[in-house]
């Protein structure tokens, strides 16, 4: 089935489900023309005909990150004391603090001292220390296909799905209207993303379209288990846990992959870890594959390296450097949850803080537009003098590291690069200095230059760390250096369906492609696909657009019904 044909079928989505009047087909309805209220226009008009090369997109100047996920480290766990014991000794638990593993093992995180509110909803409160490669697990179907936490969890994980759904509408939309036709029937998708209850709604929406779906989690920290469990009992071969080490990291991937009398023919990636897998240890795998779409800045790096040195040998949609990813989700959605984290993991005030923001895309603007707001001194690192330059008139002091770092309280990578926060700075930073990240992987912040045998490291709650110098002075680090709003808080779930979305499209379009429209080469999605997104979710608002006369579209040189900025078109 050509996505013309899919596209243009689902192209009308509103909210509430409506059918023509007149009993004619859902795809004449679909090309009919939008009334002014129309919120979402027919993507097949303006992908028809499009050559795949106006859609490339040349190779971004940040520099790749290394993307490898370290191990946790183990947990003391303290019950509550009698209230007859006047006097409780802590000696015990001090010193189990203090331990810390001497080389990656299997064994996943205890529970910690002070659980914090981030950690996955349980309904089995016992202290389970068994690592779920150990366990023998079934569903209710009698299927042990899956590796997840404890899947007695599946009903409160189902419970969060459902809230995600209504939060989502444009995905739910394309999921009504779109399953009746099936447009992934025989795709078998391979995934690798962060496991929320978010993702959780694109899983099950790729299915009602008709693909079957195996998924591992691209983030150690960031899986909630209760989700992972309610999608294993629905039936998807799911491998992820909350605090998995990074032996289990690569098998959780591995098992998704290498399953005999199953090939996947797509890739969806978050950080290029799946996608490297593949080629390092099934290369073969890529005769049958028919696309991969990436949505973040190092996996992106890594597909636009594979195709300059010409070892990209499938075709490759780059959803991160989208419009609806960038100026959403990477925007809108940090400047929400920098905060979340920050204060579930720490209870800090903001107000008068000073803080630097390292890197001024986004992700940094969102964060230091957020911070701002709450009344801290904001301090901005950027090597692109663009980006420099309007992080200066947006009221920013621009400086360098080793000015600042040693009057800062808050430390906030967020560039991409590796070794950005280094154990110099980390010996010159003030006593209580936060540290955290919120980009992708954790190299951003010199994590293993910690690990040495004069700095002491002290567990305080999940995912916050003290590291602890001989002269007593300390750091917060915060998820171990990665990424900080998955690993330590939510995410707001409306701006993850206009990601959410973008991914499902790229994948039906890759997937029903015809042979020859697109090369072994990296791809953006067209500019009237970004604007179909967007309009999915303006309902929500009850807004209603503006629609073009014959006339101003012709002075403009314009369709009526978009794409209404060129490809150059910089939001």
């Amino acid at each position: 089935m050509s996505v013309q044909l899919v596209t243009a079928k689902i192209a009308d989505v509103e909210l509430k489900e409506d059918k023509p009047s007149d009993g004619a087909p859902l795809v004449s309805a679909a090309m009919a023309e939008p009334d002014n209220n129309s919120a979402a226009p027919p993507l097949s008009q303006a992908i028809k005909g499009l050559p795949a090369s106006a859609m490339k997109r040349s190779e971004p100047a940040q520099r790749p990150r290394e993307v490898g996920e370290g191990a946790g480290s183990p947990e003391g766990a303290v019950s509550e004391a009698p209230r007859t014991v006047k006097k409780i000794q802590f000696a015990d638990q001090k010193r189990e603090f203090n331990k810390r593993p001497t080389k990656i093992g299997r064994r996943s995180l205890s529970r910690s001292i002070s659980q914090s509110s981030t950690d996955s909803y349980s309904s089995d409160s016992s202290d389970d220390e068994t690592s779920p490669r150990d366990k023998q697990q079934k569903n209710s179907k009698g299927s042990s296909d899956f590796c997840v936490k404890n899947i007695k969890q599946a009903e409160f994980g189902r419970r969060e799905i459902e809230i995600a759904e209504q939060e989502m509408p444009a995905l739910m939309a394309l999921r009504k209207r779109a399953q009746g036709e099936k447009p992934l029937a025989g795709a078998k998708i391979v995934g690798c993303t962060h496991i929320t209850a978010q993702t959780a709604v694109l899983i099950e929406t790729l299915g009602a379209l008709g693909a079957q779906c195996r998924w591992a989690a691209c983030n150690i920290y960031s899986t909630l288990n209760e989700v992972a469990a309610a999608l294993a009992e629905s039936g998807v071969p799911v491998f992820s846990w909350k605090g998995e080490s990074e032996d289990d990291f690569w098998w959780c991937i591995d098992r998704c992959v290498n399953v005999e009398g199953w090939q996947p023919n797509m890739i969806l990636d978050d950080g290029g870890d799946l996608t490297h897998w593949i080629y390092k240890k099934y290369p073969n795998m890529f005769k049958k594959i028919k696309g991969i779409v990436e949505e973040s800045v190092t996996g992106v790096h890594r597909l636009y390296q594979l195709s300059k040195a010409g070892k990209l040998c499938v075709p490759a949609m780059n959803v991160n450097d989208s419009v609806t990813k960038q100026k959403f989700d990477n925007l809108y959605c940090c400047r929400e949850s920098i905060l979340d984290g920050l204060k579930r993991t720490t209870d800090m005030m903001f107000g008068g803080k000073q803080v630097v923001v390292c890197g001024y895309g986004e992700v940094g603007k969102g964060c230091c537009a957020a911070l701002k707001a709450m009344g801290s001194i904001v301090y901005v690192t950027e090597i692109d003098p663009i980006c420099a330059l309007q992080a200066c008139m947006d009221g920013f002091r621009l400086v360098k590291l080793n000015e600042v770092i040693r009057q800062v309280d808050i430390v906030i990578t967020c560039t991409g690069n590796k070794n950005v926060v280094t154990r110099e700075h980390l010996d010159r930073m003030k006593n209580g200095c936060i540290v955290c990240n919120m980009g992708h992987s954790n190299t951003e912040i010199d994590v293993a230059s910690l690990r040495t045998p004069e700095l002491t490291w002290e567990r305080v709650r999940s995912q916050v760390d003290h590291v602890i110098w001989p002269d007593g002075k300390r750091i917060v680090l915060l998820a171990e250096g990665r990424l900080l709003n998955l690993s330590c808080s939510t995410v707001p779930t409306f701006v993850l369906s206009i990601t959410a979305t973008t991914q499902a499209l790229a994948l039906i379009e890759l997937y029903n492609a015809p042979e020859g429209r697109y090369k072994q080469d990296v791809y953006l999605l067209p500019k009237k696909m970004d604007e179909y997104v967007a309009s999915l979710h303006l309902p929500t608002f009850d807004a209603h657009l503006t629609e073009l006369s014959d006339e101003q579209a012709k002075y403009l040189g314009l369709n009526k019904n978009g794409p209404f900025k060129p490809n150059y078109y910089r939001y």
